[in-house]
């Protein structure tokens, strides 16, 4: 095959007159006179071909070319006529003039969709021809910026004396809050692997095993409803170490990031990144994935709401619940009495049963509760909100979780519609001081917030015998602009409270020993007090790549039904391959 020179966007003036070979895919094709003219592009850039009338049987050639043919073009740079100097190419002061063509592959016609970033492709079509969306300029960035990444944290990692240690994809089924992907074994009839929703056991033997510093690019698999910033199999950077506190890996990951923006995306990071109680954060933004990027805070008008005559705050109140509002400045005019329906018809997903609100217009309070409450009252809010002309008061009164959720979302929705979020700002923080435990009302019983290897809080050790609800934990989260890019904790190292836990979660010994008998047994040789961390890759370059979804940072990923529609899967199989697993299936 013929050797090319040079890629499609590395010819400039300096290589005038020059003999070249240019191999890549032939795109818009013209013809001015009896000179036929096509652009030439491969994963680098592109490179005008001009094929002249003085060489028929090159010219003949040429015109069998069709759009995504694959061409080698052997011929001399010539610099274009000052007229036709296109400055949006980097290879726009040239063109290569042909001498030698060769087809090397025809493309079929039609072509089921455009390369052109100009051009509206629907996502379904993208991902049913990936292998040719993958062609498309950004997608190849995308492709580029991953790699670079991944490239930059492995050699942070290393750096910092790390080992890259695989972990089986193989492996028991130990459900850890999501649906296990099963895998059945032919060698054991009627039983099945499961695919790791992630290497948590695996990599706490790593730690018992002695590698105190492990790190892994893995690849983790779950069973659950999907999402822009979920897949059923995704990749996390995944960090354990021993002899460790909350603070050395926090340092530990803030270097890695700090990292990540230096080298790929060229600017300063600023760490630490702040820390926030759990508490604080559900109280004052309503959610553990607050977006720090906006400063408007929740505020608890419950002990204004209480001297109201509005009945709605008043049973709120009565049966426990709170008063909850939030401001947003200048926003007043922006939402009619329509779109404020709109939220209220919104929130109900949260249980919400109303949202009231007041405006700030001409310096006067509207609002259709503006009569339950007093001049006073009316000022004491004010003042509350620092709510000046043009603001948007939203109120929610019902229980904590429900005006927690409500006045969240109603948080981030309203940012999004008032422009006030800055896509090129990326606010971190670390939540931390996470409730060991969660109450199950349908089942009656605790489940671990996070998982059950997490370690409670040493000064709330005491509480798990009488009010193991009020417990911490050593849990922390990672944020960045309201995604939840990760989880981690210090682990439990010591068999008692692993077995302890495992007792208040109300897990039978048999299930116990069933399920983590293996790694209880592990924990008895002498482990290391350890813990770790799991990012997910694929959030991290949505975030920082500025994607709206991680499809697009993935190669060949599924589509929010979990299915390919370029490979057909998930699709049936043979009774024979059936018949191999000693499996049948059920009808209906």
């Amino acid at each position: 095959m013929t050797k090319r020179t040079h890629h499609c966007n590395q010819l400039t003036r300096q290589e005038n007159d020059q003999n070249v070979t240019l191999i890549g895919w032939v795109q818009n094709i013209r013809k001015i006179g009896k000179i036929l003219f096509f652009t030439l592009a491969d994963k680098h850039g592109t490179t005008q071909i001009v094929v002249p009338d003085s060489n028929p049987n090159l010219l003949q050639i040429a015109q069998q070319l069709g759009y995504q043919y694959v061409v080698a073009v052997e011929g001399k740079v010539r610099l274009r006529p000052p007229k036709d100097v296109n400055l949006n190419m980097t290879t726009g002061e040239i063109e290569v003039v042909a001498s030698q063509l060769h087809i090397l592959s025809p493309c079929a016609d039609p072509f089921p969709l455009s390369i052109d970033e100009r051009d509206t492709v629907s996502e379904h079509v993208r991902m049913q021809y990936r292998y040719l969306d993958l062609r498309r300029p950004s997608m190849q960035e995308a492709l580029r910026f991953r790699h670079n990444l991944c490239f930059c944290v492995r050699e942070y990692f290393h750096q910092q004396g790390f080992l890259e240690v695989d972990t089986p994809l193989l492996t028991k089924s130990t459900p850890e809050g999501a649906r296990d992907y099963l895998v059945p074994s032919r060698v054991h009839p009627g039983q099945f692997y499961a695919l790791p929703q992630s290497p948590q056991m695996f990599k706490q033997l790593l730690m018992i095993g002695g590698v105190e510093k492990y790190f892994q690019i893995a690849k983790c698999f779950r069973d659950e409803d999907l999402r822009a910033d979920r897949q059923p199999e995704f990749t996390q950077i995944d960090v354990e170490m021993s002899f460790v506190e909350p603070e050395d890996i926090f340092s530990t990951m803030e270097g890695m990031f700090a990292t990540i923006f230096q080298r790929i995306l060229q600017q300063p990071l600023s760490t630490p990144f702040p820390r926030i109680r759990y508490s604080e954060a559900i109280e004052k933004y309503g959610s553990d994935k607050p977006d720090l990027r906006l400063e408007i805070a929740l505020q608890d008008l419950s002990y204004i709401a209480q001297n109201t005559n509005f009945r709605v705050f008043q049973n709120a109140l009565q049966q426990k619940g709170v008063v909850k509002g939030i401001c947003f400045p200048n926003a007043a005019q922006h939402y009619s009495r329509k779109k404020l329906d709109e939220l209220a018809t919104a929130i109900q997903d949260f249980q919400a049963k109303g949202l009231a609100w007041i405006k700030i217009q001409n310096q006067q309070p509207q609002s259709p509760i503006k009569k339950f409450f007093s001049p006073s009252q009316l000022k004491q809010l004010q003042t509350l909100f620092q709510a000046n002309e043009n603001a948007l008061i939203l109120i929610v009164a019902d229980s904590p979780n429900v005006v927690h959720a409500s006045l969240s979302y109603l948080r981030n929705r309203l940012a999004k519609e008032l422009g006030l979020l800055d896509d090129q700002h990326f606010a971190f923080c670390w939540i931390t001081d996470y409730p060991l435990f969660e109450y199950n009302p349908e089942e009656e019983r605790l489940e671990s917030l996070h998982h059950p290897f997490t370690s409670p809080h040493p000064n709330d050790l005491h509480l798990l015998e009488k009010d193991p609800l009020s417990a911490r934990s050593l849990a922390y989260d990672l944020v960045l602009n309201g995604v939840e890019l990760g989880s981690g904790s210090i682990r439990i190292h010591n068999p008692q409270i692993q077995e302890k836990i495992f007792q208040l979660l109300q897990l039978p010994q048999e299930e116990i020993q069933k399920r983590f008998g293996f790694f209880l047994k592990a924990l008895q040789y002498g482990t290391p007090p350890h813990g770790g961390i799991a990012l997910g890759l694929d959030r991290i370059l949505m975030l920082l790549g500025g994607f709206e979804s991680i499809r697009e940072v993935i190669a060949f990923p599924k589509t929010a039904t979990a299915a390919c529609p370029m490979t057909g899967c998930p699709s049936e199989v043979s009774d024979q391959q059936l018949n191999e697993l000693h499996i049948s299936l059920k009808k209906g």
